[in-house]
């Protein structure tokens, strides 16, 4: 499956094919807190764990302001799936 998908890839990088696109809606809020509490770590954890502001995060918390959309889409997985957040950032190279 992994080579035909990089045969695929390949294909479309040179134009002879089209891949289907998948659309994601992200939420225009998420609740910062809530999603920290659940992974059981403090702000200063939760903040150094994942790359983020420990400022920003507070302010988040606080309502103060809302994360970027693509910050709300990164702490979405980090709640769904945090596993594949600490693979992708701890992988050794």
């Amino acid at each position: 499956q992994l080579i035909e998908g990089m045969k695929l890839a390949e294909r479309h990088i040179r134009g002879e094919i089209d891949l289907p696109l998948r659309y994601v809606e992200v939420p225009d809020s998420v609740n910062v807190k809530a999603i920290r509490q659940r992974s059981g770590l403090s702000q200063t954890e939760f903040a150094r764990r994942y790359g983020i502001s420990p400022r920003s995060l507070q302010e988040w918390e606080q309502g103060r302001r809302q994360p970027e959309g693509a910050v709300r889409a990164y702490l979405l997985v980090i709640d769904r799936n945090p596993q594949a957040v600490d693979s992708a950032l701890h992988q050794s190279h």
